[in-house]
């Protein structure tokens, strides 16, 4: 379908349907929110202390970082934690896969998309939950996840780095460790936040970059997780 075919689908779309219609749409779309709100916050409460794995859903299971992701899950497992992906293939299955093998709770917060994403066969049938929205499955990984560990991946994996260190740095959730995987993959892009975002604009404060650790090895992510809780007691973000 070329850019204009879909840009006269769209049209068509709205044609059909005026605004009053739209609202009452809407209105009706309420109701799944607050379904999919209502199913994740009694899954995920029962599940105990866990901590979120993001990165790439490309990454193929010979690459480096996928056996780093599943080698880190399965670290977590024996510290006592669960392990929470974004329940697809990639750095997601990586992690489910290495709770699995450490006999922990491996739990998959699969989002619908057109492509890539569909649930790997490494999550517990329990502690598997769908969604349609993205605002919603953030919400589930901002409230249950004791700790981030992030590996390379794309917008998708920026997006909920991001939204952690926002929301952390704001007072809006608690205080919990960040921790980035891969100092090449990472370097560039905390350079130009220290160089330009801290020193050159003044957007960030120097205090913010303590929000994240950067590591490269499964046992200094595992350490730093750890040694956080150490410090601190265990329970939901907000």
């Amino acid at each position: 379908m070329t850019d204009k075919e879909k840009e006269d689908k769209i049209r068509l779309a709205f044609e059909k349907r005026d605004w009053s219609e739209l609202k009452s749409t809407d209105s009706w779309m309420i109701f799944k929110v607050m379904a999919e709100f209502v199913e994740g916050f009694e899954k995920l409460a029962r599940i105990g202390p866990c901590v979120s794995i993001f990165g790439s859903a490309r990454t193929h299971p010979n690459n480096t970082y996928y056996k780093l992701a599943e080698e880190t899950a399965f670290r977590l497992t024996k510290s006592g934690f669960g392990v929470i992906s974004g329940g697809g293939p990639g750095i997601m299955e990586a992690a489910n896969k290495g709770a699995n093998r450490g006999g922990g709770h491996s739990v998959g917060l699969n989002i619908e998309l057109p492509f890539e994403q569909k649930g790997n066969k490494f999550i517990d049938p329990d502690k598997m939950l769908q969604f349609d929205y993205f605002f919603v499955r953030k919400v589930m990984f901002m409230k249950y996840s004791q700790g981030f560990i992030v590996l390379p991946g794309g917008f998708g994996t920026l997006d909920e780095l991001f939204e952690a260190l926002t929301l952390v740095q704001t007072k809006k959730v608690a205080r919990f460790p960040v921790v980035l995987v891969g100092k090449k993959f990472w370097g560039g892009l905390l350079k130009w936040i220290e160089e330009v975002m801290l020193e050159e604009e003044k957007n960030i404060k120097p205090e913010d970059l303590s929000l994240f650790r950067l590591v490269d090895t499964p046992e200094e992510a595992v350490e730093h997780i750890n040694n956080f809780y150490a410090k601190h007691r265990l329970k939901p973000n907000f």
